[in-house]
C-alpha cells in the first residue's frame, strides 16, 4: 500500500481549477482503495477476489444547480469528460434553494486529531495469510464438537482506502483507514434432519485488536450447538432481551429516523419530537467520531466540517438531529457536522453511533427475567419508519424463572419502535465497537410474540 495523498489533493486542485471555469462552486472527492475476501469451506478455498480502484466525483453549482459526475478514468481525457459532463448536466438540473457548500467560516483547518485508523499490518496481508486465517478458523469450529458436520464457511475480509476532499471553497483534507474481519458459520445437524447455523465474527480496524482465531471458532461453534432442539413458542406477550447483535439492528432502525434527509423529506415519526421522551431514561445514544480506532471515526465530515461529539438521546430525552448542510437549511436548523459523502452526493449519516453501556452483565439480565425471549438473530425486514412499527422474524432462547430453558425458532416479535424504546428496563455493560453502530445487550419490558 502507497499513501497517495499528496498526488491526490494535487489531482484534486487541478479538477477545481478546470470546473471553476464554468461553475460558482466546485467539490471533488479522490480515492482509493485496496481490498480482499476470501472465503473457505470444509478447508477448501471456494473465493478469492483481491481489487484496487481509484476514482474521483464532482459536484458542481451554478446558479443554484447541482451536478453530480464521477469517474474511475483519471487521465486528462478522463478528467476532461468528468467536469464536461459535471458543467452541461447543471444547465439540466432545476435550481434549489437549499443548495450550497458548506459556510466558509465553518470549514475546519489542521491540525486534525490522529484517531489512528491505518494499520500498515492489515493492509499488507496478502491472499496466502488470509486464506490461513479462515480455514484456522473454520477447523476449529469443526473440531469443536462432532455433531457440527458441516460448515457454511470461514471468512477473512480486510480494507485500506485513502481519501481526499478538495473544494473551491479552499478546504482540503485527506484521510486514510482499514479495517479487516474474521468469521465462522459452522452448522449442526438436529433432529428431523434440520440443519441449524450459528456464527461467530470479529472486527476492528487494527489486525491486533481482532480477536483470537481459536477464540472465533470455538464461539461460533458454541452457538451453533446451542441452537439444536430449538422450537416454536406459543404466542404470547412478554419481556425481550436483544443481544448486542441483534441491539444493533433495532438501534440502526432507529439512526435513520434521526437523519436530516429522513427529517425534511417527513419520514420519521420523530418530527418535531425534540425536548421529547423519545426512551427509556436508561438509554443514552451519542453519534461520536472522535474515538481513536472507531469504525465509524473521522477528523472532519463530508462537507469539511470539524468532527465532534453528538448527543443524540441523552437519559431517554431527543436532544437533535444529526444533519449535514443542505438538510440543515430544508429545517432551519444548523449543521451538526454529519455530512457523508458518496460519490459526489451528499447526505447526513451516522459516524460511531452508540447506545452507551449500562452496568447490568447480560447473566444478570436474564437472571432478572421471569419469563421473557433472548434474541440473538432477527430475520427479514418490518420497520415503518413514519410510523415506528416495528416486526421482525427472529430466534433464540426462551427464559422461565431467570433461566434459559430451551432454543427458540421461527418466531415473529412485533411491537413500536417508540414504545419499545420507552419499554427498555435494563441496559448491558457489554459494548463492542466492532462496526459503526453498536449496542449492548438491553432487555425491552414487553412485546408481541408471534409463533404457535
Amino acid at each position: 500500500m502507497r499513501d497517495d495523498s499528496d498526488q491526490l489533493l494535487s489531482l484534486g486542485r487541478q479538477i477545481v481549477r478546470r470546473a471553476m471555469e464554468g461553475a460558482d462552486v466546485a467539490e471533488v472527492t479522490l480515492g482509493q482503495s485496496w481490498d480482499l475476501s476470501v472465503r473457505v469451506r470444509l478447508g477448501k478455498p471456494e473465493l478469492v477476489e483481491e481489487a484496487g480502484q481509484r476514482g474521483a466525483s464532482l459536484r458542481v453549482l451554478r446558479d443554484g444547480r447541482v451536478a453530480v459526475t464521477s469517474t474511475s478514468d483519471l487521465s486528462e481525457a478522463g478528467i476532461a469528460v468528468l467536469v464536461r459532463d459535471a458543467l452541461e448536466l447543471s444547465e439540466l438540473s432545476e435550481p434549489d434553494s437549499a443548495a450550497g457548500p458548506a459556510p466558509a467560516e465553518l470549514l475546519s483547518k489542521p491540525p486534525y486529531p490522529d484517531l489512528d485508523l491505518l494499520d500498515e499490518q492489515v493492509a499488507n496481508i496478502d491472499a496466502a495469510q488470509a486464506l490461513d486465517l479462515a480455514t484456522r478458523a473454520e477447523a476449529v469450529a469443526l473440531a469443536y464438537d462432532p455433531r457440527i458436520t458441516l460448515s457454511e464457511g470461514g471468512s477473512f475480509g480486510r480494507s485500506s482506502a485513502t481519501r481526499a476532499l478538495v473544494f473551491s471553497s479552499g478546504f482540503e483534507g485527506t484521510s486514510s483507514g482499514s479495517y479487516a474481519s474474521l468469521s465462522v458459520v459452522p452448522v449442526a445437524t438436529d433432529t428431523g434432519g434440520k440443519n441449524r447455523r450459528g456464527y461467530y465474527w470479529t472486527g476492528k480496524r487494527h489486525f491486533s485488536d481482532l480477536e483470537e482465531v481459536q477464540f472465533v471458532g470455538e464461539e461460533a461453534a458454541r452457538r451453533t450447538l446451542r441452537k439444536l432442539g430449538a422450537r416454536k413458542v406459543d404466542t404470547t406477550e412478554a419481556s425481550v432481551i436483544f443481544d448486542p447483535d441483534s441491539a444493533r439492528s433495532i438501534l440502526g432502525s432507529f439512526a435513520g429516523t434521526i437523519l436530516g434527509g429522513s427529517l425534511f423529506r417527513k419520514v420519521s415519526y420523530l418530527l418535531g419530537r425534540i425536548g421529547t421522551p423519545v426512551a427509556s431514561p436508561l438509554v443514552t445514544i451519542v453519534d461520536d467520531p472522535l474515538i481513536p480506532r472507531g469504525p465509524g471515526s473521522r477528523a472532519f465530515d463530508g462537507e469539511g466540517l470539524l468532527s465532534r461529539k453528538n448527543v443524540v438521546v441523552d437519559s431517554g430525552e431527543l436532544k437533535q438531529y444529526l444533519l449535514d448542510c443542505y438538510s440543515a437549511r430544508k429545517l432551519a436548523l444548523t449543521s451538526t457536522a454529519s455530512a457523508s459523502r458518496s460519490g459526489g452526493s451528499i447526505s447526513a449519516s451516522t459516524s460511531n453511533f452508540i447506545m452507551l453501556p449500562g452496568t447490568s452483565t447480560p447473566e444478570s439480565i436474564i437472571a432478572e427475567t421471569e419469563r421473557g425471549l433472548l434474541v440473538t438473530e432477527m430475520m427479514g425486514f418490518g420497520f415503518n419508519a413514519s410510523t415506528g412499527d416495528f416486526s421482525r422474524g427472529a430466534g433464540g432462547f426462551w427464559i422461565e424463572n431467570g433461566k434459559i430453558q430451551f432454543p427458540v425458532s421461527e418466531v415473529t416479535i412485533s411491537s413500536n419502535l417508540n414504545t419499545m424504546l420507552l419499554g427498555i428496563d435494563r441496559v448491558g455493560s457489554d459494548l463492542d465497537l466492532k462496526s459503526s453502530t453498536a449496542a449492548p445487550t438491553f432487555r425491552v419490558r414487553s412485546m408481541t410474540i408471534s409463533g404457535n
